[in-house]
């Protein structure tokens, strides 16, 4: 079947009968294992149609593979047609046989052969507009991380300033709120001082407010009203929430009405305004601190996440990488998501780009949540793998990855997202980035179960060895073309 210029595979392949038109064109080599079909120093100036074997390209300076030719796919066309040097290196994967066919036999193969000649352009014409995608994308990327970076300096002084105002602000109000009562000749200098005693215990106390569940809040809600109301105080309607938050009820209130200095319904009805007043205003500095706060919690994450103001390569906890993405991720899982942590005890740090790890877990665990719908179980756990590796394991209880895409989730721009969701990049990154690492990453998916799971080496030094792991594991992941 001939490849027609539409044809949308990024890696289209030859068939036998078009292998046998070629070959008069080119010349058969052999590849042992290892072996350099060409690298970024050398001149390219041929075709190379893999026939048997396995071809690996990698991008100039970096180990990590960001293609895989089987037999009949081909490679060195962007070079050659584009007359620049080559920014990557071509490595046989297994002992390989390659037809490689010089730069003038193809102008006469193309007009011989047009049909076969317009599956090298077309797909030279793919590569170049995908390789521009990703570099816009990688230029957005960054654009982004400097513009997080500035706003979240930026957010951390006023957002401290203002945490700080909201204590004073408690303060203040609450020195007000105890001279005002200090001066108030509606109470005997012992009911004030019963009346302060009370303010003390409910506002220096613990400042967590107490949670009820809906039904038992409207139970107390309606019994402190009625109470109220029995005693002659005016817009207790109103009142009640606020007493009932602070954790006051009838019994506790029984006693302003009780025992020599007890309160009539007059001075009780100005006591519990006074009392209600100071709360609120206890309340609502609370609040107000409690905002800044997170938006504080918010950058420490922030420059966590994106590790700012430190070297790219450094002792990482992997925990608290996960800690910082499920925070920056927060506002995604309180839809309907409950987070289960299983953190093993004593696990070493790793060294590691704290900044491109967050990446990981970001995209990993976004795409958990969307796989979920929103709605679900995620589990993170952390183990030790052996005694060189720390395992990160990434789970959810969405509907599974269907086997038929199973095998093509990390190719580059490869989606299952509607059009304007998804660029296909987020599993190619990640795959990159973990690779980067010296590591490895497997998805293991059933239908109500998903789980990615990162194997990541603790010893920088033990990188090189574990590349090589790394191929080898994707050539026998690849054995069977595609």
């Amino acid at each position: 079947m001939m490849h027609q210029p539409g044809d949308t595979r990024v890696f289209p392949k030859f068939t036998k009968e078009q292998l046998a038109v070629l070959s008069p064109y080119g010349t058969e080599r052999e590849y042992a294992e290892g072996e350099y079909l060409f690298t970024e120093n050398d001149i390219v100036d041929s075709f190379y149609v893999v026939l048997e074997g396995k071809v690996l390209i990698s991008r100039k300076g970096e180990n990590e593979t960001v293609a895989t030719h089987p037999p009949g796919e081909f490679t060195g066309q962007l070079v050659n047609l584009s007359g620049k040097g080559s920014r990557h290196r071509a490595r046989a994967a297994l002992p390989s046989r390659i037809l490689e066919i010089p730069a003038g036999s193809f102008q006469n193969l193309a007009s011989v052969n047009p049909e076969i000649g317009d599956v090298f352009i077309s797909t030279l014409a793919r590569r170049m507009r995908q390789s521009q995608a990703w570099l816009r994308q990688q230029e957005k990327m960054a654009a982004l991380g400097k513009l997080s970076a500035g706003l979240a300096h930026e957010l951390n002084n006023p957002a401290a300033a203002a945490r700080r105002a909201a204590e004073d602000l408690r303060e203040e109000s609450l020195k007000a709120q105890r001279s005002a009562l200090a001066h108030d000749e509606r109470f005997t200098p012992a009911q004030r001082e019963h009346l302060a005693d009370l303010e003390r215990e409910l506002t220096e106390g613990s400042r967590t407010p107490v949670l009820l569940d809906p039904l038992e809040q409207s139970d107390r809600e309606d019994e402190l009203t009625d109470w109220l109301e029995d005693h002659g105080v005016e817009d207790a309607f109103e009142l009640a929430p606020t007493l009932v938050a602070a954790g006051l009820d009838a019994e506790r209130l029984d006693a302003l009405t009780e025992g020599p200095e007890s309160l009539n319904n007059e001075a009780l009805a100005g006591a519990l305004g006074w009392l209600g007043a100071t709360l609120i205003l206890a309340t609502l500095a609370d609040e107000v601190g409690q905002s800044t706060g997170r938006i504080s919690e918010l950058v420490r994450a922030m420059k966590e996440y994106s590790h700012m103001d430190k070297t790219a390569t450094r002792e990482v906890d992997v925990r608290e990488g996960l800690e910082s993405t499920l925070t920056i991720l927060a506002h995604k899982l309180k839809k309907g998501v409950a987070v289960e942590r299983e953190y093993a005890e004593g696990l070493p740090k790793i060294c590691a780009h704290g900044g491109e790890l967050n990446q990981v877990w970001t995209n990993l665990v976004d795409n958990a949540v969307d796989a979920m719908d929103g709605c679900g179980k995620l589990k993170v756990k952390t183990s030790r793998d052996g005694g060189e590796h720390v395992l990160v394991e990434i789970t959810d209880d969405g509907p599974g990855i269907p086997r038929q895409i199973k095998s093509r989730i990390f190719e580059p721009f490869f989606t299952t997202k509607g059009v304007g969701e998804g660029t296909g990049l987020g599993l190619d990154i990640v795959r990159r980035i973990v690779r980067g690492h010296g590591g490895e990453i497997r998805v293991d998916s059933t239908p109500g179960e998903t789980s990615f799971k990162v194997r990541l080496p603790i010893d920088e030094s033990r990188r090189g060895l574990d590349d090589k792991v790394i191929n080898e594991s994707e050539i026998e992941a690849n054995s069977d073309g595609g």
